[in-house]
């Protein structure tokens, strides 16, 4: 019974992540197909080759993607997304969800932001257990000024929904930079810690904790 026990589990762990990343993908791909819905009804692609072909949208929003980012680097597209701008931010309700989808989108996919960027290790909820969190902010006026000194803005997820959390305001001093890549703790995270990156000590010049194999 062991035995067969093991068998199921293996296979298990073999198509579980297969059935799981097709579905996610399936999911994504059907909603980009929609942006289809744009063209006219007579110029689909459904209607002129008479069958569904799986991903065109994918391609259909890379497009508008692109020439969205053309128009809005020059003069005159920069100029209509600050009147656009304007005026969404004169709705009330619009103005807020509007300014907070903006504020993160830019946090977390602007190259000059080190938002998101680190991996930080910090003692939280209390002093001797440490949590996993991301740096989000340096630079935070008010707060900086009245704690006396350099303080740091983390973003601490919960599991396994990262997408939620809590931010901590840490002392500089008080954090350890990770080795690890965003995507590995993202792993770590919603796997409940099961996935842990690979790690080689040499990779850090300097280590805060003497690892419990060095006292061996």
């Amino acid at each position: 019974m062991k035995r067969l026990r093991r068998y199921l589990v293996a296979g298990f762990l073999v198509w579980a992540p297969l059935a799981v990343t097709y579905l996610l993908l399936t999911f994504a791909v059907g909603i980009m197909d929609r942006t289809l819905l744009l063209i006219p009804a007579q110029y689909r692609p459904d209607e002129l080759l008479g069958f569904h072909i799986p991903g065109l949208g994918v391609i259909l929003m890379l497009v508008v993607l692109l020439v969205t980012g053309i128009l809005a680097a020059n003069f005159v597209g920069r100029a209509f997304v600050t009147g656009w701008e304007s005026l969404l931010h004169r709705i009330p309700i619009v103005r807020a969800i509007y300014s907070a989808a903006k504020n993160f989108a830019e946090m977390v996919f602007s190259d000059s932001s080190q938002s998101f960027k680190k991996v930080l290790l910090i003692e939280y909820p209390r002093k001797g257990v440490y949590s996993l969190a991301f740096q989000t902010a340096t630079k935070l006026g008010e707060v900086q000024g009245r704690t006396g000194e350099e303080v740091v803005c983390c973003f601490v997820p919960t599991t396994p929904n990262p997408t939620s959390g809590f931010i901590i305001i840490v002392p500089k001093k008080d954090i350890m930079t990770l080795d690890m890549e965003v995507d590995e703790a993202l792993k770590m995270i919603i796997s409940l810690g099961v996935v842990i990156p690979t790690w080689s000590k040499e990779q850090t010049a300097e280590l805060p904790l003497e690892l419990p194999e060095d006292k061996a």
